[in-house]
């Protein structure tokens, strides 16, 4: 099945475009018909910046004017060097700059938004830990006070924007933290140290360009093991491995549903 991309996808995509098109004015368009309005608002206008928040990306143009995409599940980007090559498929929005193109696939959002709409986006997101803006206390006064398992509030992206359903079940694994634990209960330190890591490992997604989440000690080379293969992440303590030992304890690692999502854990390290 497959999943939303998490938030060090999307700031890779931001760094991404920022590098091949920003201080360019761009000739944009929509192949597949569904943007044609909305592209003519930004056509050949130059893109001063773009800007990852959570799983949402914008584009900002001369104008004061943003492209907002939501990639969903079935979203892609494509880009290349010029010359742009001829529509195939749905492309929904297409960019074309100095030596580069851009194609936008199968996105659940693409449209125009003002200013005003764009900060209607960041206010409704909670704290981005991909951001140097963001502010976990915030977060904390909303898990600080709840009685929903700690694993439901990470998915929340009006408490914590960008963390996924990954990043979600590892970050809670290396914490030692039942998913299920209320986060009343998670406490100030606890929160802090939480926050920590889930920063730190989606920052070295952001590196590498996939979720790897276990420490040196449990490493395909430091346990001799064959490495995972697996589209949705790399070397996991528990995510997509219901029934295989854990690498810590040697227990069966469990799955089981939780805010409509499958999650995963192991009962003796999450004890």
């Amino acid at each position: 099945m497959p999943l939303v991309p998490e938030g060090h996808t999307i700031h890779r995509l931001a760094a991404r475009h920022r590098e091949l098109f920003a201080g360019q004015p761009l000739s944009v368009s929509s192949p597949q018909g569904r943007f044609t309005a909305g592209a003519a608002l930004v056509d050949g206008r130059t893109l001063r910046d773009t800007e990852a928040y959570g799983k949402h990306l914008l584009h900002h143009y001369d104008g004061d004017l943003s492209v907002h995409v939501h990639l969903g599940l079935y979203g892609k980007f494509a880009d290349g060097e010029r010359p742009v090559p001829e529509p195939v498929g749905q492309i929904r929005m297409r960019l074309a700059g100095d030596r580069h193109w851009l194609e936008l696939r199968g996105p659940t959002a693409c449209e125009v938004f003002d200013p005003l709409q764009a900060q209607r986006l960041r206010d409704r997101l909670g704290a981005d830990p991909l951001r140097d803006d963001a502010d976990p206390a915030a977060a904390f006064r909303k898990i600080g006070t709840s009685t929903k398992p700690i694993f439901a509030l990470l998915m929340d992206q009006s408490i914590v924007a960008g963390c996924g359903l990954i990043y979600a079940n590892e970050v809670l694994f290396r914490a030692g933290l039942a998913p299920t634990t209320a986060g009343r209960l998670v406490g100030a330190e606890g929160w802090d140290a939480l926050w920590a890591d889930l920063r730190a490992l989606m920052k070295e997604g952001v590196a590498r360009g996939r979720i790897d989440t276990v420490h040196t000690a449990h490493t395909p080379e430091a346990m001799r093991r064959a490495p995972r293969v697996d589209r949705h992440g790399g070397e996991v303590y528990v995510y997509r491995r219901p029934g295989q030992p854990c690498l810590v304890c040697g227990t069966a690692v469990s799955r089981g549903p939780l805010a409509g999502r499958n999650l995963y854990w192991c009962g003796v390290c999450q004890a």
